[in-house]
């Protein structure tokens, strides 16, 4: 339950239920624990009765719809029925999509090979000829 909850997060926690609740913290967690055996009782006296109701042994994990139907309500036969045109269609992608990248590789692989492309000189500007009129003005001569 407290897999990705490391030491100092446990600590922080902790003090943070006490701040809250103070002197009633251990007939708050009592409470909690009662509440949860409580909880787990009803699972299973729900998982019991079930199981009698429908003649076959159900666990707490088959109570999930897409476990139940799979594991009480289809034979073998009929799981594997549905499960072949799926897994032809399962395939037929994934074969695509192995296709699609060895022809990415393939393209990554050539571009690799390729020579660098030259980059252009920069433009340097000639220097002006003093013998050459000058630049034309942008402005008319109204006369």
């Amino acid at each position: 339950m407290f897999e990705n909850l490391n030491g100092w997060e446990f600590f922080a926690l902790l003090l943070l239920a006490l701040l809250i609740f103070g002197d009633k913290l251990p007939q708050v967690i009592s409470d909690g624990l009662r509440m949860l055996r409580n909880l787990r009782n009803m699972a299973r006296n729900a998982t019991g009765d079930l199981s009698k109701e429908l003649g076959t042994d159900i666990s707490l994990e088959d109570l999930n719809p897409k476990n139940f139907v799979r594991k009480h309500l289809l034979s073998e036969e009929d799981e594997a029925t549905l499960r072949k045109p799926l897994e032809g269609l399962f395939n037929d992608v994934k074969k695509d999509v192995q296709g699609i990248g060895e022809e990415l590789k393939a393209t990554a692989k050539s571009m690799d090979h390729r020579e660098p492309i030259a980059t252009p000189a920069k433009h340097t500007p000639l220097p002006s000829d003093p013998t050459a009129p000058p630049a034309a003005s942008r402005y008319i001569d109204a006369t």
